[in-house]
């Protein structure tokens, strides 16, 4: 019967062991930690960032169409006082229902205004939160790739670096969910 051959397995985990206490190795996992909690952040940011980008889009395609039906009631109106005017210059009088008409979309027009200026304020905001958004994505994704550089090359200082950025890009995140 053959022996089996042993493995110095103590040997290995004593040396993990040693390199998982010594300074350095806390270090580089304090920065992946960050790295890893910068990147949800970034995540959120991108998810988010997109949301306000449809709404803002979906906001703009509300304001084309409530303009779009605000230059229809015009149209109506214009049509309805040509015609009245062109039965006064025949000598004859215009329809009661015809003035009433113009007098409604007159202030249908007005509500269907504010309607559309309601809707493209909307999409500028969700706009200006996509950007603020994108930015804080930016910023972010900067952090991370000094923590990797940091972590890769055990400068400290480099890491630093990626939590002063992180910090940044954090503070535009919570600018940009606060829109």
């Amino acid at each position: 019967m053959p022996e089996e051959i042993e493995i110095p397995t103590e040997h290995l985990h004593e040396a993990i062991h040693k390199e998982a206490e010594s300074t350095s190795e806390r270090w580089v996992m304090k920065v992946a930690l960050t790295a890893a909690l910068l990147a949800v952040f970034a995540a959120v940011s991108a998810l988010l960032a997109g949301y306000h980008a449809n709404e803002a889009m979906v906001e703009h395609i509300r304001a084309s169409d409530q303009w779009a039906y605000y230059q229809a009631k015009g149209i109506k109106a214009v049509v309805l006082i040509t015609k009245s005017d062109l039965l006064r210059a025949m000598g004859k009088e215009p329809k009661e229902q015809d003035e009433g008409s113009i007098k409604r979309y007159a202030e249908e027009q007005k509500e269907i205004e504010e309607k559309a200026r309601e809707s493209a304020q909307a999409a500028s905001k969700h706009l200006s939160a996509h950007n603020q958004l994108a930015m804080a994505v930016a910023i972010l994704q900067v952090a991370i790739a000094l923590a990797a550089i940091s972590a890769l090359t055990k400068r400290r200082w480099l890491w630093y670096g990626s939590m002063c950025f992180g910090s940044i890009g954090i503070v535009i995140f919570a600018l940009g969910v606060s829109y």
